[in-house]
């Protein structure tokens, strides 16, 4: 899981990174975006008008794109905001992960929403999850929700492979100085 408690900390952008990187490894790697609310897999990908099919068992096919299986509610959703409660939401996520046919995966890699609620919680309970890679960002807030999303994991027992604080600094193009921010 690629997970943070602040939203904007650049989530969707490093598991879409270690997914792409695992998939020229050579390893078979899935991405699934969890955030309903707001998924970001279709733009980063630049995917926004695909078509999901599903197979003749009534799973759903992931897009398959540079070598990733990929699925989101974004690519069912389109640009419709998702307007829906609790108890739906975790239907839906339910029905992401167990309804996809991903085939055989070296990597799932899942790309969380921002939070310690009910997609979480259910993401947790309902898959064992082998470890959560946790984003931040130096901002004071974004290291106070990491906190809680550290906790969070620990609480239902899936370990924290490591912590990546993104957004730190920048290298300028022409000098390759870092600017931290």
């Amino acid at each position: 899981a690629i997970s943070s408690c602040k939203g904007g900390v650049g989530k969707s952008t490093v598991a879409c990174a270690l997914a792409f990187e695992l998939g020229q490894r050579g390893f078979k790697t899935g991405l699934l975006d969890a955030d309903i609310y707001g998924p970001s897999l279709p733009s980063l990908f630049q995917l926004q008008s695909v078509q999901v099919q599903t197979n003749e068992f009534k799973m759903i096919s992931p897009i398959e794109h540079k070598g990733l299986k990929l699925m989101s509610f974004g690519f069912l959703l389109g640009d419709a905001p998702a307007v829906m409660r609790g108890p739906i939401v975790t239907r839906y996520i339910q029905q992401l992960l167990f309804q996809t046919d991903w085939g055989e995966l070296d990597y799932l890699i899942l790309d969380m929403p921002p939070g310690t609620g009910d997609v979480q919680l259910t993401i947790t309970q309902s898959i064992k999850l082998t470890g959560a890679v946790i984003i931040t960002t130096h901002h004071s807030l974004s290291l106070v929700d990491t906190a809680r999303g550290i906790l969070m994991f620990e609480k239902v027992k899936v370990p924290i492979l490591g912590v990546i604080e993104n957004m730190a600094y920048f290298l300028a193009p022409d000098t390759k100085k870092k600017y931290y921010i």
